[in-house]
């Protein structure tokens, strides 16, 4: 195989943001296919002995084993670095690996790393529970606070994590200020970039070190694959990263690597159009409910800050009711056209109940520490017709006593 005619990293980095997300990455065997080609294999043949022995010095480039590379599954790494404007990229089988696999691959017992508060409910397992098993210590702090990383930091500290905006509560974090104090002490700043993709911020251009990311969300973009992807320098991916993952295996299969290249062609369309949609409907709920937390909505407190850093709002807000889980979960029983579900990043409108559903597992104390009540709600919006979702919420907020 090779890359499409004049397709070198010169004139890849120069296409624009659209471009890379189609073009990017792209290989073509000699068939000459316009769509990428998918390769189910987990071996390769070689011509002669001396190949396959350079091959695994690394003295030639070449395929070896699909738990080491794979042509459809190297494209979607190419094609991800590109639109993220990393030197490189490795992808994995969930988001969830991507991010034990960012974290384990440069951490070890003695270690210590500084964790949000308000996080996905696995990641913060990671910190909480998985961590300290291994003897590496996890200080958590309120990511919007600046001033808080630097006076968590001690002389072991390796590792600042985050994700933002965070789920599901839409803390918003200073990604230029927190990658400053990280490299002034020698610190890796891994970011969790789920629920805007690159497609909407891209914060390898803030400072910060290594993006990870559930490629399950936004990047397919239609509830198909589970798929993770982490970013960074040639130096963490090659170095750090990819002798964990080479040991360990967290691979993404190849077809779920192709139905993610798919995803990618429309990512751009899909993001900004999901943004626009809820912007409007969260204008709609806003004098609905006692509390929504959208940061392109006035009543944000971060707003400045998230349109500093990201090119539009996302399709995920969340909001506040009074009436607690009973309030919640009528509410969510009274929906016709959006759809009851925990995922996230969909082009299909679904709501959940973080409190009973992703962040069940932390326990009241637990969820009451992050700001997740028993009323909250989160909403990923997706491409429906606006005007239709206004409509549903508008008959389920009714039926809710709102």
């Amino acid at each position: 195989m090779k890359r499409t005619t004049g397709q070198d990293r010169t004139q890849t980095r120069n296409w624009r943001p659209a471009t890379r997300a189609i073009r990017g990455g792209t290989w073509r065997s000699e068939m000459g296919e316009t769509s990428e080609a998918l390769f189910l294999t987990s071996g390769y043949s070689y011509d002669d002995a001396a190949t396959v022995a350079a091959r695994f010095a690394g003295d030639q480039d070449g395929m070896t084993y699909s738990r080491l590379q794979n042509p459809t599954v190297a494209m979607l790494e190419e094609r991800i670095a590109l639109m993220e404007g990393a030197e490189a990229c490795r992808v994995q089988a969930s988001g969830m690996a991507a991010m034990t696999a960012a974290l384990l691959s440069q951490l070890s017992a003695g270690d210590h790393m500084v964790s949000a508060r308000a996080a996905f409910g696995s990641c913060r397992w990671l910190g909480d529970s998985l961590l300290p098993r291994f003897g590496i210590d996890v200080t958590v702090i309120d990511a919007r606070d600046t001033d808080a990383w630097e006076a968590a930091i001690r002389p072991n500290t390796k590792v600042f994590f985050f994700e933002t905006p965070a789920n599901p509560t839409m803390d918003v974090a200073d990604l230029e200020a927190i990658a400053k104090i990280a490299k002034a002490h020698g610190i890796t700043t891994v970011v969790d970039n789920a629920f805007c993709s690159p497609a909407l911020q891209r914060p390898l251009e803030f400072g910060i070190d290594v993006v990870a990311y559930s490629a399950t969300k936004l990047m397919d973009g239609q509830g198909r694959v589970l798929a993770g992807a982490v970013c960074g320098s040639e130096e963490f991916i090659n170095d750090t990263l990819l002798p964990f993952q080479r040991n360990t295996g967290p691979n993404l299969s190849p077809f779920n690597a192709w139905v993610v290249l798919k995803g990618l062609e429309t990512l751009d369309l899909r993001a900004k159009k999901q943004s626009e949609n809820a912007l409007k409907l969260g204008q709609f709920i806003e004098g609905r409910v006692p509390q929504i937390l959208h940061p392109w909505l006035d009543s944000h407190p971060q707003k400045a800050l998230a349109q500093k850093q990201m090119d539009a709002c996302g399709p995920i807000f969340s909001f506040v009711l009074d009436g607690g889980r009973k309030q919640a979960h009528a509410l969510l029983d009274a929906l016709q056209l959006i759809d009851i579900s925990n995922n996230i990043g969909d082009s299909r409108s679904l709501m959940c109940h973080p409190a009973s559903t992703t962040h069940h597992n932390m326990g009241p104390e637990g969820r009451e520490a992050m700001g997740i009540s028993e009323g909250m709600l989160r909403i990923n919006v997706g491409l429906e017709d606006v005007d239709d979702l206004i409509e549903d919420m508008d008959q389920a907020l009714t039926k809710a006593g709102l």
